[in-house]
């Protein structure tokens, strides 16, 4: 699983009726964009240091090059 700044994480719920949780990605701790990520969670603002499991998938957005 590979990520950038800026991608967005969405775990699914576990149960019927659960809501997905989503949340940005603000930093990749891991060699060549993989994990650990930090996340800054949507409905709470939180921010954790995350480590994915099979339930998540990845949004990738395309990034601006740096000047």
């Amino acid at each position: 699983m590979r990520a950038s700044v800026g991608d967005r994480i969405v775990v699914k719920g576990h149960h019927i009726g659960d809501p997905d949780r989503d949340g940005v990605v603000l930093e990749v701790h891991g060699a060549d964009g993989g994990p650990p990520f930090l996340v800054r969670w949507e409905e709470t603002g939180h921010e954790t240091l995350f480590f994915p499991g099979p339930d998540i998938h990845v949004q990738h957005f395309e990034h601006a090059a740096a000047s």
